[in-house]
């Protein structure tokens, strides 16, 4: 073992370079599955400390996910998805809740939105001007935990209003005074009977904007909110010595059976705040699904770094086999490398993860895919497993690239070590045509699957080409020696000298062109999987978008802005759209999964929506749009395997199963809505019961001012352009941070390569080549492997793309030139410049 020991140790102090590269590599796989792991805890661990139910110790509220289960005895699963919107709960279980044993008081609790109807106040009804014409609204029985106080006048009974006092100020407005307010109900006047100060909890974070306030009676709030019977949750205050534990079980009891889920603690934060479900999946998704694929990638680049490092040296091995040594001593020196080296740059590169993992997430929360209040969390158990990869990964690499100079004989050792191998093993030939074969099967079925069934199917096709290239790197680099070496015969003699070296070392060749492959392929999968959505999403809004006008207004349009629209002179068509979104199941068995899809609710019929709206429709008839009937994007009904006539099963916002008949089928769903359906469909399913878009056909811009911002099509097109910029970012992050490790592992690779030929290029000298002849053959090679990485990493992403962009948008990917003109050239770029900067200064020194 002392031996073993020594001879590491010697090898990293003689060997520097090659162990710095081995240590870099090691390093960076420790930042990327570091960073990622932190994201994934973060997600999993993800939690929220409630405001606006501070005080109270439990409340009860409905499941925000729909459960989706799949298989059956050892082989079932759940998926929980969150839903689009907030699912409530019987608001008569507040009644239950109050007969628990410990309860002092059960409170249904209700926000929801309202609006001024500046301009159209009834006779006697003053109006009551607030910015933006919106207010949060509440039931007055929610003051006892958010500490709403009355500083003038009485609580509300049924007709009446209660206004923060700086709002009535404002509006000079005062008890006793009518005034007209819209709700989900209607326009109607109440009365102000008293003024409030609000509560800190009252301008939380689900209680929407922090500005005018307003309560009404809790037996009037839930139809006003549009949701007669049911409440946003039950808040139970607990009498004095009664512990939150002891009062939480007790609820349960009392509301078994009720579907009601019964919460404490950072519990409460998650029922108000329904963004935490949706934060979790964000987290998830990059920590797990991007992350494993970071990992993978990661590990291999890694692994070839280290076997590279390990073939470096086969002369030494050969040295040691000649002068006795036993094949089980080779192999313990190359273990006791890797624990020198792989251990202290896993712990080195998680301090760089640990920053990306807080860059990465401050990103998103400052986008608005995660809510303020969930922080970071970051403990050793990420950073142990990306220590234990790197570990792992070296100990496996080492041991494969050192399996062969630890066997063969003494006498031939050195050589065998002499000659360059040109053919991997056969073990490593089979598992790589494996992986190709199955790349080809993959491709195919992308190209004959639509959504999803696309998507995931591409997902494979990449990993699978990558393994490939990376498993059969010699012969695919002698191959691409082979055919560029061709023209560089007519490049001069560097060229020539350039052509056959390759030829020669290829697998030295393959270890610089791996890193290059898989940066490539998945950043151009990556970045061109969205521009080509975006492309296909604006191109469908932009012919589809026929109305002359748009109308939005962030609180919400008033509720009769279609009737007004359709009153003003001119005008051909006025449809107002709510829109929001419901989950449909895809697959089928084990592959079943829930698929958000972007929906629009429609007042007025299938015909007015044709005058605004140009759906392309493929089949059926736009016009029998109405109760139970609705029409879907082509690529969710092939994903869902369904068409006209059928029935859709699908879960609308608040998570009411709903299964509609499909009258038709449309092509412009990515840039509009993938489901169309009457607007009366989703009352009672959203918390907002305000459109917020209006389309008119015809008429002047100018009388539909008083509605809301009005804008022309192109308008509306670039505004929710803004939407997707979240995905793109995110894909772009992602891109970023592979192509960034690949972009480091190529240029270490190059790096390695070139000062181990340092006996080459000192015989190159000595045989007459000149230091500029020896530098330009160099950067022939460069050139030679920065250009086979790019054309095979190219080849993988269009063999990932073509096929899941047909089957998601139904055309070709979007490739902008620039975009695709920076990837190339910066991976030529940049193995020019690493080669340039090693070998100059490898050649300073006299041969």
């Amino acid at each position: 073992m002392r031996l073993t020991n020594g001879l590491a140790r010697e090898a990293v102090r003689f060997r520097p370079a090659s162990f710095a590269g081995t240590f870099l590599a090691l390093l960076m796989s420790a930042l990327i599955v570091s960073a990622c792991g932190i994201l994934l805890e973060t997600g999993l661990r993800a939690s929220v400390p409630p405001e606006r139910y501070a005080d109270a110790p439990v409340v009860a509220a409905a499941d925000q996910h729909v459960r989706l289960v799949t298989g059956d005895g050892e082989d079932r699963e759940e998926e929980a998805v969150p839903l689009p919107d907030r699912a409530r709960v019987d608001a008569g279980l507040a009644a239950k809740a109050a007969r628990a044993p410990g309860a002092a008081a059960a409170v249904p609790d209700f926000t929801f939105p309202v609006r001024t109807a500046d301009g159209r106040a009834g006779r006697g009804a003053r109006e009551l001007r607030v910015p933006g014409g919106a207010l949060t609204a509440h039931g007055w029985g929610s003051h006892l935990f958010t500490g709403a106080e009355l500083t003038a006048g009485s609580a509300p009974r049924d007709g009446d209003v209660v206004l923060d006092a700086g709002t009535a100020r404002a509006a000079g407005v005062a008890v006793g005074d009518t005034v007209a307010l819209e709700t989900a109900a209607g326009r109607r006047d109440f009365r102000v009977a008293g003024l409030a100060e609000p509560g800190p909890a009252d301008t939380a974070r689900d209680a929407g904007a922090a500005g005018a306030v307003a309560w009404f009676d809790d037996a009037r709030a839930p139809a006003l909110a549009g949701h007669p019977g049911e409440a946003d949750a039950i808040a139970v205050l607990a009498e004095r010595g009664t512990g939150a534990a002891a009062l939480a079980g007790s609820v349960r009891k009392a509301l078994a059976g009720s579907g009601a889920q019964v919460g404490l603690g950072d519990d409460r934060g998650a029922v108000e705040d329904p963004g935490l479900g949706r934060a979790r999946e964000t987290l998830f998704g990059i920590g797990a699904s991007f992350g494993g694929i970071a990992a993978i990638v990661a590990i291999l680049t890694a692994a070839g770094t280290v076997a590279l490092s390990v073939s470096q040296r086969a002369r030494e091995f050969a040295l040691l086999r000649a002068v006795g040594a036993t094949p089980r001593q080779i192999r313990r020196a190359v273990a006791s490398e890797a624990l020198l080296v792989a251990p202290l740059a896993g712990t080195v590169g998680c301090l760089p993860g640990i920053g990306l993992a807080h860059w990465w997430f401050g990103q998103l929360r400052d986008r608005g895919a995660i809510p303020e209040a969930v922080r970071l969390h970051v403990s050793g158990v990420p950073l142990l497993a990306a220590v234990g990869a790197g570990l792992l990964t070296a100990l496996a690499a080492g041991w494969a690239a050192g399996r062969r100079p630890a066997r063969i004989r003494p006498g031939r050792a050195l050589t065998e070590a002499s000659v360059a191998r040109l053919r991997p093993g056969a073990v490593r030939t089979a598992l790589g045509v494996a992986a190709l074969a199955g790349g080809g099967v993959l491709t195919g079925v992308s190209a004959n699957s639509a959504g999803d069934d696309a998507a995931g199917a591409a997902l494979g096709v990449v990993m699978l080409f990558m393994l490939a290239v990376a498993l059969l790197g010699p012969p695919v680099a002698r191959l691409f020696a082979g055919l560029f070496g061709l023209p560089l015969r007519g490049a001069g003699p560097a060229a020539e000298l350039a052509a056959a070296h390759s030829r020669a070392g290829a697998a030295r060749l393959a270890s610089a062109i791996t890193p290059i492959v898989l940066g490539m392929a998945f950043a151009l999968t990556l970045v061109f999987t969205h521009t080509s959505q975006n492309h296909a999403a604006d191109e469908q809004l932009r012919a589809g978008m026929v109305a002359d006008h748009v109308v939005t207004a962030p609180a919400g349009l008033p509720a009769d802005a279609a009737a007004r629209a359709a009153r003003a002179p001119g005008v051909d068509a006025a449809v107002a759209l709510l829109n929001t979104q419901v989950l449909v199941p895809v697959g089928s068995g084990a592959f079943a999964s829930l698929q958000g899809a972007a929906a629009q609710g429609v007042t007025g019929s299938g015909a007015e929506l044709a005058k605004v709206q140009d759906l392309d429709v493929r089949d059926g008839d736009l016009g029998r749009l109405g109760e139970g009937r609705v029409a879907v994007d082509r690529t969710l009904a092939a994903s869902a395997g369904a068409g006209v006539g059928d029935r859709l099963p699908l879960y609308l916002p608040d998570g009411t199963e709903a299964s509609p008949e499909i009258v038709a089928v449309y092509g412009r769903g990515l840039g509009l809505a993938a489901v169309t359906m009457d607007r009366a469909s989703l009352d009672g399913h959203v918390t907002s019961a305000f459109d917020d878009t209006l389309l008119v056909r015809g008429g002047e811009a100018a009388p539909l001012a008083a509605l809301g911002d009005v804008t022309d099509a192109s308008g509306h097109a670039a505004e929710r352009n803004v939407e997707a910029k979240l995905g793109a970012w995110t894909g772009g992050a992602m891109a970023a941070v592979l192509g960034g490790f690949a972009a480091v592992a190529a240029v270490n690779t190059l790096v390695m390569t070139v000062l181990d030929r340092r006996r080459e290029l000192d015989a190159l000298r000595l045989a007459g080549s000149t230091r500029r002849q020896v530098l330009a053959m160099l950067r022939w090679e460069a050139l030679l492997a920065a250009a086979a990485g790019v054309v095979l990493g190219t080849a993988i992403a269009a063999a990932t793309l073509i096929p899941m962009t047909r089957g998601t948008i139904g055309g070709a990917p979007h490739v902008p030139p620039p975009v695709y003109a920076s990837f190339a050239g910066a991976a030529v770029g940049l193995a020019l410049l690493a080669v340039t900067l090693t070998a100059r200064a490898a050649l300073r020194r006299r041969p």
